[in-house]
């Protein structure tokens, strides 16, 4: 049984390391009270070396922006934490012999810091990063790239679990993956088909998946 998981904030709070690393660099720099505002702003979405040279000029700095780039990143990869549950969760899955795989949009370098930083990596049996591969959720061929680093191919039988509505849940839905939304306080959005599971939070969402494959 194959299940794929999303990473930020699905499995990691990205949101509040985001703003950890925001607030630190900002004081860090003597940056006026903005600052931050226009950092988490620009980069809350996703962050790639392009959004550093838009930031260096309007936070006034002369830094090369690869520095910056380099800079968040090591940044941010101490900041970020996994939410609760999440390698107890990943390894009840292989326990019972789930194949587990990461699908996530990003650059390669900072979401592989993540991990690294983390000690997920080795939970998974293939990371599928969107700037690796060239193709981003909710493209069909990000999910079945993200199955074949894992050494399958989609099936109706398989699970994508993530956070985003439109990314994780609609993309994989298209796919012919079954699909697990982690709310983290949110409602469902209007228009959307809903998922088959809504979980209040990640480690919820995995034993839902089990429950639901028995």
């Amino acid at each position: 049984m194959l299940a794929l998981f999303d990473l930020d904030n699905t499995l990691v709070d990205r949101r509040g390391g985001l703003e950890d690393w925001a607030r630190d660099f900002v004081r860090s720099r003597r940056l006026p009270g903005g600052a931050q505002s226009v950092i988490c702003e620009r980069l809350r979405a996703r962050a790639y070396p392009a959004d550093f040279v838009d930031l260096r000029k309007a936070l006034g700095l002369s830094d090369d922006p690869g520095d910056l780039w380099r800079e968040y990143i090591d940044g941010i990869a101490r900041s970020v934490r996994c939410f609760p549950g999440v390698r107890e969760g990943l390894e009840a899955l292989r326990g019972k012999g789930w194949t587990i795989g990461l699908a996530t949009n990003g650059a390669g370098d900072i979401q592989r810091a993540k991990l690294a930083a983390l000690g997920l990596a080795s939970h998974f049996d293939g990371i599928c990063v969107s700037e690796e591969i060239g193709a981003r959720k909710p493209a069909r061929e990000h999910f079945e790239a993200a199955a074949a680093l894992c050494g399958l191919r989609l099936s109706v039988e398989g699970w994508m679990v993530g956070d985003n509505p439109e990314t994780d849940i609609e993309g994989a839905r298209a796919a012919g993956l079954r699909t697990a939304w982690v709310a983290n306080g949110r409602t469902w959005t209007d228009g959307l088909c809903e998922p088959d599971i809504v979980a209040s939070g990640i480690a919820e969402a995995i034993v839902a998946v089990q429950q639901a494959t028995v």
